[in-house]
């Protein structure tokens, strides 16, 4: 096979940077070591959902989303067996009216399996049921010199590890095992707390860590006594008594939503800081309801309502900044980083914090015991700037960046925050890996 694809302009989900990539698709497993064997690098990519560069390889992009077969259930175990390609979206299509659902799902549905792997994606449970892939059997990998391996806690153990958050860099991979949860509904019992400040925020994030999930939604550009005020959505999988009884005859049952398309690239002057400020105004004052049955789509997936939603933020694209600080500073860390973004005038729209729990087996797995901050910037010159700064503070408060979210950090960024960085570096040289799988990222990065 040759080295088929053209090449197009590419970009993550922050649309910046762009790169000029030859894409090429995969449409089964058995044709990576051909894409392997027939180019010096490359890097796999899914949906695209990464933000910044970590899926853009300028010599071959391949993207796996025509590898896509859901291959075998066991309803009594509840383990899945399905290829890298397959779509978040889908599999719950399939899953969730047989009450199942994944055990681990991070803020969109419109990512792969592979993706999810790769970034070792972590979700409103995290304190809980922690990342992704402590819920893997096994993924099968394809090798720098095409050979596949099956990569588990007790088979290749080190590039298991390796693989889960390796952002790619291991190898493509072609198909995993994992165990899904049972559900009763696909509903949500959701309860609704306001926080007056990020003291008291943090302090109802604690005092739920019984909830199975959990994340507040932060204003940042509130100052003084109100500095970081909070909404806080806590949930539960609602059960079937919890349901109302008109609706218990059909459980797993979806409403059908009737998604948005955000149809232009929205103008600078949409994001100024007088606009964020007026619509954390409204959102933190909306009312809503303290307990409620919800949708699992609008728990989980709001912003998947709005297709193509990354247009708001215009041309140039955006930044997301998201960093996870340990306990122990997270209070001081916290404080720091929000003062820094609202001196700034430079609030979010998006700014989500979430209570963190056990750090993962991945050597570059993100989160640890702590509090992670999520955030999106327009991408501008001042913002890029204040992006150094926060890495500063981060960084001085012992924290650690996700890799699925950069698009512009420093080496120095990568090499304090992961102290397992050596063995992953290790484990990609002794394979002879370093040099066949690259993308824009790693090379930035220097991982």
């Amino acid at each position: 096979m040759s080295r088929a694809g053209l090449v197009r302009p590419l970009a993550g989900w922050g649309r910046y940077p762009v790169a000029e990539c030859r894409v090429a698709r995969m449409s089964r497993p058995t044709e990576a070591p051909d894409f392997i064997a027939d180019t010096p690098e490359l890097i796999a990519r899914g949906c695209g959902r990464s933000y910044g560069d970590s899926s853009l390889n300028p010599d071959l992009t391949v993207v796996s989303l025509g590898a896509d077969r859901l291959l075998s259930f066991d309803d009594e175990t509840g383990v899945l067996e399905c290829e890298a390609g397959v779509r978040l979206a889908d599999l719950i299509d399939v899953i969730l009216p047989r009450g199942w659902f994944v055990p681990v799902t991070p803020g969109t549905k419109f990512v792969t399996i592979g993706g999810m792997i790769a970034a070792d994606v972590h979700g409103k449970n995290h304190h809980i049921h922690g990342s992704f892939c402590d819920h893997l059997e096994w993924l099968d990998l394809a090798l720098a010199d095409g050979h596949v391996v099956r990569c588990s806690p007790s088979e290749n153990t080190n590039l298991f590890h390796a693989t889960c958050g390796g952002m790619g860099l291991t190898g493509i991979i072609l198909r995993s095992a994992f165990r899904l949860i049972a559900v009763e509904t696909a509903m949500i019992r959701q309860r609704t707390l306001r926080a007056r400040g990020l003291d008291e925020a943090m302090d109802q994030l604690e005092g739920s860590l019984d909830w199975t999930y959990s994340v507040a939604w932060i204003d940042c550009l509130a100052q003084g006594e109100s500095l970081g005020r909070s909404v806080i959505f806590l949930g539960e999988h609602a059960r079937l008594n919890d349901l109302p009884a008109a609706k218990r005859h059909s459980p797993l049952d979806r409403p059908r939503r009737r998604n948005k398309r955000v149809p232009v690239d929205f103008p600078p002057i949409a994001l100024g800081a007088a606009t964020i400020r007026l619509f954390n105004f409204f959102y933190y004052r909306a009312p809503r309801r303290a307990e409620a049955i919800v949708d699992l789509d609008d728990y989980f997936y709001p912003l998947d309502a709005l297709q193509e939603w990354n247009r708001i933020y215009g041309r140039r694209g955006f930044l997301q900044y998201q960093c996870v600080l340990p306990l122990a500073t997270s209070r001081a860390g916290m404080h720091s980083l929000i003062e820094a973004i609202a001196a700034a005038r430079a609030g979010s729209f998006l700014a989500v914090l979430k209570r963190t729990g056990s750090e993962s087996f991945g050597y570059l797995s993100f989160p640890f015991p702590g509090y992670t901050l999520a955030l999106d910037f327009p991408v501008t010159t001042e913002n890029l700037a204040l992006l150094d700064r926060l890495d500063e503070i981060m960084l001085a408060h012992g924290g650690r960046l996700y890799f699925a979210k950069d698009a512009r950090a420093r080496p120095e960024v990568a090499q304090q925050g992961y102290p397992r960085l050596d063995r992953f570096r290790s484990v990609r040289k002794d394979r002879k890996l370093n040099e066949k799988f690259q993308s824009l990222q790693s090379k930035r990065l220097e991982i």
